[in-house]
């Protein structure tokens, strides 16, 4: 793959945002999905840097949850915020990355994304279901691009 942009086609991008607008109205934790070429550090670390650069911490309840790929260095990581990660562990987010690895590994890059976003939703909704007084306090677009 030449470009990060070739990660996800413009169609999976648009179902995946799709999915995440569809995954806000069954919880009011916020999702968004990062690819960026290459991570140059530890892709925890990067996923954090990323997290607060697209200010997923100033979320009101602190449930912002997202899915950073370094496309190019086959680096992933689901970094969700305190609220989030407080009940849910480290534990379930690497069993979610092993999930995107596994399809990723046969090139099914879009698979891997939607099963994990569908696991992690349905966890979501347990903990943090919908309420009428949410709002959609972050984009549901794909972000793309190290200059974050």
């Amino acid at each position: 793959m030449s470009k990060v942009k070739d990660f996800l086609t413009k169609e999976e991008q648009e179902k995946l945002a799709r999915m995440i607008r569809e995954a806000e109205s069954f919880t009011n934790a916020e999702l968004r999905i990062h690819l960026e070429a290459y991570c140059k550090t530890d892709v925890i670390k990067r996923a954090v840097e990323v997290f607060k650069k697209l200010k997923m911490h100033k979320t009101k309840q602190r449930n912002g949850v997202l899915f950073y790929i370094a496309v190019k260095d086959s680096k992933l990581a689901i970094w969700g915020d305190k609220g989030i990660h407080n009940h849910l562990g480290q534990s379930f987010w690497d069993s979610e990355v092993k999930i995107m690895q596994e399809h990723f590994k046969q090139g099914d890059y879009f698979l891997g994304l939607k099963l994990a976003l569908i696991e992690v939703t349905a966890k979501l909704k347990e903990l943090y279901p919908y309420n009428s007084d949410d709002i959609n306090e972050l984009s549901n677009d794909i972000s793309i691009g190290e200059g974050l």
